[in-house]
């Protein structure tokens, strides 16, 4: 197989432009962002072709990238890293410019599964988990999405009844990230109180978890259907400290703001491809990168990344201050998402004939953002959260 994919351009050499927006960040987040590119490059970079094709997550770079920090690394103490938000989100832009799977599962491990632990959990359940999944040592995954509706978490059908001291669950989740690896899955479900969240250990009788392999995007990620039959759980299973859509809701906000910043490595990665195959490829006697409709299209795209970024940039100093807002989020998830696939697009056909093989890695970013488009939040979702935020009235049905 041509390694193409892997000969990243860098972007950064027309310095008038700074397309990377250098300037803005700090020692501390800039050496965040270098070491996870640093990784990413001799990790990941070299096989996610393959596993790509092959449908391969590799289970072994769990605990590699628990010791480099970004498992949970938003959050204080537990041995996660307590880094800023801007760190979290250039740590996920490094890895997502490898793959979406492996920001995928850092935001399932971090700013879902680990997020309802710490932010919702008890003290105990706290101790027992956040250091294991910190440190990659357990795998966590966050079922909230359900056969019938990902975007209706209200006709939520998973219920939990109390039996005696304990809890019983049925149900079905579907489209869940890891859950056929995961040592704990955080499951939302109804309650007579309301929803609430419960911690179900790998190998709970009841519980069972089948992979979805016919996926022609995500393909080096693990989605899952999920089964609970008369799922008996004890009384400390529940997460304590939030009753409510609040409390899933709360972590998909989290998953939301690391997209903001994933989408935007798979864009600069596609950008690259196309820049690097416009200065080599010569027709009519001239280099591509020569003509003037190539050079509209990388305008174009290069004008959409720094975008995006900024957009990033100010979200994370938003989220950093305290100030960030949910319908920010969803502005940041709508523009940057969709940004990113046109720009996947249109580096596509800059490379031609040749964009559709995995020669270059725009074909397989262009296939995981349909999922990362979906998943968090559809656009439509996005957009009427946003209509609410400007006009004051609700158009959901």
């Amino acid at each position: 197989m041509t390694t193409i994919a892997t000969a990243r351009t860098d972007i950064s050499a027309a310095p008038t432009l700074d397309l990377d927006c250098a300037h803005l960040f700090t020692p501390e987040e800039a050496a965040w962002r270098d070491k996870v590119r640093a990784f990413t490059r001799e990790r990941i970079a070299p096989t996610v072709d393959a596993d790509f094709e092959d449908r391969h997550f590799r289970r072994e770079l769990v605990r590699e990238l628990g010791a480099l920090g970004v498992l949970g690394m938003h959050i204080q103490g537990y041995g996660c890293a307590g880094a800023s938000a801007v760190s979290y989100g250039l740590a996920c832009l490094e890895l997502e410019a490898a793959d979406s799977a492996w920001r995928t599962f850092v935001s399932v491990q971090g700013s879902l599964a680990m997020s309802a632990i710490a932010k919702w959990g008890s003290e105990e359940q706290k101790a027992r988990w956040l250091p294991e999944l910190a440190a990659g040592r357990a795998i966590g995954c966050f079922g909230l999405t359900e056969p019938d509706g990902g975007s209706d978490p209200k006709s939520m059908r998973t219920t939990a009844r109390r039996e005696g001291g304990d809890w019983v669950l049925d149900g079905a989740k579907r489209w869940i990230g890891l859950g056929s690896v995961a040592d704990v899955a955080v499951i939302w479900a109804n309650t007579e109180d309301g929803v609430r969240g419960f911690l179900v250990p790998a190998g709970t009788p009841g519980f069972t978890a089948t992979e979805i392999t016919n996926k022609l995007s995500l393909r080096a990620s693990i989605q899952c259907d999920l089964a609970f039959d008369g799922c008996r759980l004890p009384a400390d299973a529940v997460l304590p400290g939030v009753t409510g859509l609040r409390g899933p809701f709360s972590c998909l906000n989290e998953a939301r703001y690391g997209i903001i910043w994933g989408v935007m490595g798979a864009a600069r990665e596609c950008l690259g491809a196309a820049v690097e195959r416009s200065r080599t490829r010569r027709v009519f006697g001239k280099a591509l990168a020569e003509l003037q409709l190539t050079q509209q299209k990388v305008a174009d795209m290069a004008v959409e990344y720094q975008k995006g970024l900024l957009l990033a940039v100010h979200i994370g100093r938003l989220k950093d201050a305290g100030a960030l807002t949910p319908a920010q989020i969803s502005v940041g998830k709508l523009n940057n998402v969709r940004e990113a696939l046109s720009i996947a697009r249109t580096a596509r056909t800059i490379l031609g004939g040749d964009g559709v093989t995995s020669d270059f890695p725009v074909m397989r970013h262009m296939a995981n953002l349909e999922s990362v488009r979906t998943y968090e939040g559809t656009d439509e979702v996005h957009a009427l959260v946003i209509g609410h935020a400007v006009t004051g009235h609700r158009a959901f049905a």
